[in-house]
């Protein structure tokens, strides 16, 4: 196995600062890049830049090689159907690949249902298509959407969602109609209760003072829900949440669509978040991972809610018959390798070594998350909370200098999200580094 990281010249080295130059001379500058990491090419669950520096990647490119960097079955299911066809639009006419991955997708989502398939290119695009979805068949308007979701930057999805004010500043008016209420976010409760003395107030809170006072119930549409939150902190909802927001919905015939671009494909150890609760949606929106590395997206609904008519909407690249395949592709390596299993038991560990850790670095306030979604908040002080934003930022930094690709979400969250295969020692070796500039970090502000 290579000896890995390797950091040959820090970073950014000369040949990726020539490329930054280049970057901001042409590149939009509505990008956030977390740092100025330009790389050259990936292998598994390993990162290597244009100056030969080599990372172990926690990121899996935003959650989406789950499989890990250039699977030799994904790259061989991808080089196949390109000789075959690159596209001829899906949405006009016909191919099987959509079709195989449709009935897989029917197969692998919660519920025993009759479900039908759309296919975009992205997760906002899949949200888009849930938000349209829903209007046309309930025919009501309101969406109650959750502080400190993400959903996408499209303007249908970007009225859902509400991670950062920079996200939405200076777009709005947005779709109207969308009402935001508190994600069950326990380490900071909006209501200042602690589980499970609440008795899970976040959701009676949304029909005393929200369906009773001033948003019709008959008029909403559906809730639009992440099962565990991702740029929002990788926040899990408590148990039980999920049971009592489902007989909420059904006593309203409100939908429930759970967003399950991130969280999805095996990541928390299940292959959806939502199974971890039991709870069957009536919709579910993936992307990232779905599509092995290349742009795909899909609302996996029940039947009967697809009752829209043909040209109501519609995707020229949705279900490209090579992301298509990539995206089966992706499916097979993680049932043949048991890939959902195994994030799942080493998550738990990754968990358990990085609780045990809080006694020795009191930074860490939280630790939270399912299977390889894992959240490690970072706090000033345990006893106020005080969000640790620079710290965090600078343990991110020192990683990332020190070979581990790592980012953050939320206000102060390093967040954890390997490819579901990366092999055991770069996983602790990684885990290790992160421990270590911690530390650094923690002795330099003088709080070790």
């Amino acid at each position: 196995m290579e000896e890995v990281p390797k950091i040959l010249v820090e970073p950014p080295g000369p040949k990726a600062r020539e490329l930054l130059e280049r970057d901001q001379r042409v590149i939009s500058p509505s990008y956030v890049r977390f740092y100025p990491l330009v790389v050259d090419h990936a292998k598994g669950a390993l990162l290597y830049d244009v100056d030969g520096n080599v990372y172990i990647d926690l990121n899996s490119g935003l959650a989406v090689m789950n499989v890990g960097h250039g699977h030799p079955e994904v790259l061989k299911a991808v080089k196949e159907q390109a000789d075959l066809l690159l596209h001829y639009s899906n949405t006009d006419f016909y191919y099987e690949p959509s079709v195989r991955l449709a009935e897989k997708l029917v197969e692998i989502t919660p519920g025993d249902f009759r479900k039908r398939v759309y296919f975009g290119n992205s997760g906002t695009e899949a949200v888009e298509a849930a938000l349209k979805m829903a209007r046309w068949h309930t025919r009501r308007q309101y969406f109650i959407g959750f502080i400190g979701a993400f959903h996408g930057r499209t303007l249908g999805s970007l009225s859902l969602t509400s991670s950062k004010p920079v996200q939405r500043g200076r777009f709005s008016p947005l779709i109207p109609s969308v009402v935001h209420v508190p994600y069950p976010y326990c380490y900071r409760c909006p209501f200042r209760q602690q589980f499970p003395d609440c008795g899970l107030y976040c959701v009676d809170f949304i029909e005393e003072w929200v369906l009773n006072k001033y948003v019709p119930p008959d008029e909403v549409a559906a809730f639009v829900i992440e099962p565990i939150q991702g740029e929002g902190g990788y926040v899990p909802p408590p148990r039980g949440y999920f049971e009592r927001l489902r007989k909420l919905a059904d006593k309203h015939g409100i939908l429930l669509i759970v967003d399950e671009v991130q969280s999805g494909m095996g990541r928390s150890g299940k292959w959806w978040a939502i199974e971890h609760w039991g709870v069957v949606p009536d919709a579910i929106t993936s992307a990232k991972a779905l599509g092995g590395g290349l742009p795909l997206g899909a609302l996996i609904a029940k039947e009967e809610l697809m009752d829209w008519v043909g040209g109501s909407h519609a995707s020229t690249f949705g279900g490209n018959p090579v992301s298509c395949a990539a995206s089966l592709a992706t499916i097979s390596v993680i049932e043949r390798e048991n890939l959902v299993e195994r994030a799942a038991k080493l998550g738990e560990e990754v968990k358990k070594r990085l609780v045990d850790a809080m006694s020795e670095h009191p930074l860490v306030g939280d630790v939270r998350g399912k299977g390889f979604m894992i959240g490690v908040e970072l706090v000033k002080d345990r006893e106020t909370k005080e969000p640790a934003k620079k710290e965090a930022a600078e343990v991110m930094m020192r990683a990332w200098k020190s070979g581990v690709a790592v980012i953050t979400a939320g206000v102060s969250t390093i967040r954890i999200a390997p490819p579901l295969n990366i092999p055991e020692e770069y996983l602790w070796k990684a885990i290790d580094i992160i421990l270590d500039k911690m530390g650094e970090v923690e002795r330099e502000k003088g709080l070790s």
